[in-house]
């Protein structure tokens, strides 16, 4: 791909502001892309777009298809006529700082069933609109939404806790399930509907003014997810549903003891059998949402990091080849064209995966907080950028730049003021100048780092099982002031929208 010189902002949906609870794809993320455009942005980074299970994690969903419902606007729902103002009378009073997960998802759940106990009253458009949508994703949207609604009926367990014919999806316990709880299902499908006509509309409007959403696929999927509980051939999984093996990576640099994922891993050898049918489908699925992927640990698919299930850590594993190139010339031969993909090359890089990379012709990351080993051929280091390259001040599996520099060793914080030429008093705003101006096609930042803020800004914390994902933007967070500040270096370093 021939991606232009550019700049944009992380921001996941959740962290926007507005009154539920949770960040959603209301008028805030309007206000949001209007922002962007302002300064010149023209890239959007956000995270998965799918259902939260474990931990809230956007990383850990019960769908690698299905969006998260959670990110439904009440607002655009009232607009609609699919919720009343009374409907929202009794709204609890919600932190503007962070997501309460626990309170916020009883509250989005109520709301998204008082909207479906409006369909039958709503206009025939959006009553056509849900049937054409069912007919269009049915391929995986009638899988979710039976997972969602059994799942719900055996108390929210994983499903290989399931009662055995439902787990192993035994035809006549399906069907005798669908029978008795048919409006369940139907509460999940229109649940999905909302959400990707809201998201819909919001991508559009990024597009016309001139934004671009990168959007983010883990290279696995939850092992309690609708995807395994469909496709167990496609999966190391034993004669009850459970993994013989798992993924995860050894000790780096954010763990000692490694960080075990516990996601079941990928049968290679059946998916290419199936010419990767797929992955297909999850990357054609994908483009329908986002303008260019950003697909999270692509070292794995070169070769990738497997567990024996049952371990405690992920300390004792074992190197396994991944697809490589077969993968992506399948997909790009079914999808046609170059595939705008982001190579998240981050960890043990070895040199199978950059030759991966280069081949398919992929920007690779360049995190900034990784350069300061006091080595002035480090990769990291701007000066030694590639134009064919995404940089990041940090991305949301790093502290703030704020909370690493304070955090650093004497010797990195020395080698950083000296290669910024700075006090350190403006850390943060030294590294973004310094960034922008770099070779790298792309370049972007948290929005805590635009904002200067410190760790308890942070977003995830890699290996912390709950706790994350929390981060709301303050609500002023978008003035004038920032408007401006971004526009500056946007224009100074060539990367204004608007100046192309």
């Amino acid at each position: 791909m021939n991606y232009k010189r550019s700049s944009g902002i992380i921001l996941h949906p959740t962290s926007l502001p507005g009154p539920d609870g949770i960040g959603d794809l209301g008028p805030e993320a309007y206000r949001w892309i209007d922002f962007l455009a302002q300064t010149g942005c023209s890239l959007w980074q956000i995270l998965p777009l799918g259902p939260t299970g474990y931990g809230d994690s956007p990383y850990q969903c019960f769908s690698a298809f299905a969006g998260n419902p959670y990110l439904v606007s009440p607002v655009m729902l009232l607009e609609e006529d699919l919720l009343s103002p009374r409907d929202l009378a009794d709204r609890p009073i919600f932190s503007d700082n962070a997501v309460d997960y626990g309170s916020v998802i009883q509250w989005k759940l109520t709301l998204l069933d008082r909207a479906f106990a409006h369909l039958p009253g709503a206009s025939k458009k959006i009553r056509d609109e849900l049937q054409q949508f069912h007919e269009a994703e049915k391929t995986w949207l009638d899988d979710f939404a039976l997972f969602m609604a059994i799942k719900e009926s055996q108390g929210g367990f994983s499903w290989d806790q399931w009662e055995p014919g439902l787990r192993d999806r035994s035809e006549p316990a399906l069907s005798e399930f669908t029978h008795h709880n048919q409006e369940s299902i139907d509460k999940h499908i229109f649940r999905q509907f909302l959400f990707f006509r809201q998201w819909s509309a919001v991508r559009k409007y990024a597009n016309d003014k001139g934004v671009k959403v990168i959007g983010d696929i883990p290279i696995f999927v939850a092992y309690d997810s609708a995807d395994a509980w469909a496709n167990r051939d496609l999966f190391f999984l034993d004669e009850e549903g459970k993994p013989t093996v798992v993924a995860g990576v050894p000790p780096d640099y954010f763990s000692p003891t490694g960080q075990l994922w516990g996601n079941p891993l990928y049968r290679w050898d059946v998916h290419r059998q199936t010419g990767y049918a797929w992955w297909q489908k999850r990357i054609s699925a994908m483009l329908r949402l986002v303008d260019i992927i950003r697909l999270d640990h692509f070292r794995g698919f070169a070769g990738y990091w497997e567990v024996p299930a049952g371990n405690q850590t992920a300390e004792f594993g074992r190197w396994v080849p991944g697809p490589g190139l077969d993968l992506f010339l399948a997909i790009r031969e079914a999808l046609g064209g170059d595939l705008p993909i982001i190579a998240e090359d981050l960890g043990e890089i070895t040199p199978d995966v950059i030759e991966l990379r280069d081949t398919l012709g992929l920007p690779g990351m360049k995190i900034f907080q990784f350069a300061f080993s006091s080595d002035p051929t480090d990769p990291f280091l701007p000066h030694n950028y590639p134009v064919n390259c995404v940089a990041y001040t940090g991305t949301h599996d790093n502290d703030t730049t704020l909370g690493w520099f304070k955090t650093a060793p004497p010797a990195e914080q020395k080698f950083c003021r000296a290669y910024l030429n700075t006090s350190g008093e403006t850390i943060t705003w030294d590294m973004i100048y310094v960034l922008w101006r770099s070779a790298a096609v792309m370049t972007l930042a948290p929005m805590q780092d635009f904002l200067t803020l410190d760790t308890d800004a942070r977003m995830n914390f890699p290996g912390r099982a709950s706790g994350n994902w929390t981060w709301r933007m303050p609500v002023d967070a978008t003035g004038a002031s920032m408007i401006g500040k971004i526009q500056a270096i946007n224009h100074l370093f060539r990367r204004h929208s608007r100046e192309k």
